[in-house]
């Protein structure tokens, strides 16, 4: 029978953002970790609020996909109530994405553009798909893997808790095996680091889940820090005794702490952020967008090459030209 074995989570404001507006839940069997997004402090209220929510539920959490989707919902109902409610937050919204480790299955739930990573036998895969524009762009064929990358809309998602009244959540179940370890990150770590750097630092410490989340903030910042940075991890284990890491544990604890409910001022409500949510008319526009360049893109190389064979064609005719005077003299 698989159970949990070791437990780690580990949080940490990067190198350029000036508050940390991730949150997290590690309260197994119930992980989950928010990204917030909004003007000044508004993402982490919405983040705070998020993670509240589903703490408040941690003694109650069974019921495997449809407990998840219904925490999830709530915790969408409280971000869009403070958001209409209050001037400071207005238009704020975060990401999630919740785990629950109930017999043998964990079951996902999933908004936004954090992610789940299910690492097993060596190999590593992501099981969330990402809810962004450049996802989108991605599997239409509009841009290729290299281009998502450097993509100046990558931050641009397309799903949100606390921008509507309810939300579309992803949910899905996988069948845990002994020695799976799941991760769930933001995406300060996902944008620095790459997923075969993300393997390669958790595989060489397996047997310390807090030296690996630890190495893998300090990949990330190594690579710029561009933004906040949050891992929670869990391993599945044989027995049902839950192993917590007590060194990462006593690292976020030794943050400063804050309530999960934050008070703004009217001088922290400034709309500086480079995270938004677009409709989906506003993606199907951004596709019609990046067809129409397209395809301006080739009726230029249609020209180039109309041209160039005119030019061949002109030169050829006065070579052609140049011989037959040479000829008749």
């Amino acid at each position: 029978m698989t159970g949990l074995g070791h437990v780690g989570v580990i949080t940490d404001t990067g190198r350029k953002r000036r508050r940390n507006e991730d949150a997290y839940v590690c309260e197994p069997p119930l992980f989950a970790i928010a990204d917030g997004m909004g003007g000044a402090q508004a993402g982490e209220v919405a983040s705070r609020l998020a993670a509240a929510a589903l703490k408040e539920s941690g003694a109650k959490t069974l019921g495997g996909e449809q407990r998840i989707s219904d925490l999830i919902q709530e915790a969408n109902r409280r971000v869009y109530d403070r958001s209409s409610t209050d001037p400071n937050t207005s238009g704020m919204g975060t990401t999630i994405t919740v785990a629950l480790v109930e017999n043998g299955n964990v079951a996902f739930g999933h908004v936004g553009d954090s992610r789940a990573y299910l690492i097993r036998d060596g190999r590593m895969e992501q099981v969330t798909e990402d809810h962004s524009l450049v996802n989108e762009l991605l599997k239409s064929g509009k841009l290729s893997p290299e281009e998502a990358e450097s993509h100046p809309q990558r931050s641009v998602i397309t799903r949100a808790l606390g921008t509507d009244p309810d939300v579309d959540v992803d949910t899905f179940t996988i069948a845990a095996e002994a020695g799976d370890v799941f991760l769930l990150c933001s995406d300060g770590l996902t944008d620095m680091v790459g997923e075969s750097e993300i393997l390669e630092l958790v595989e060489r410490n397996r047997q310390d889940i807090g030296v690996a989340l630890k190495s893998l903030v300090k990949a990330a910042n190594r690579s710029g820090g561009e933004d906040n940075i949050t891992v929670v991890a869990f391993e599945i284990a044989e027995s049902q005794m839950l192993t917590h890491d007590g060194q990462t544990r006593e690292n976020v604890l030794s943050a400063p702490s804050r309530d999960d409910e934050v008070t703004l001022t009217e001088a922290d409500a400034v709309p500086a952020v480079d995270t938004a949510v677009v409709s989906t008319a506003e993606i199907q526009a951004e596709v019609e967008a990046q067809e129409r360049q397209e395809r301006a893109k080739r009726r230029r190389r249609r020209r180039r090459r109309v041209v160039a064979w005119l030019v061949l064609i002109v030169i050829a005719a006065g070579i052609a030209l140049a011989l037959y005077l040479r000829f008749l003299r």
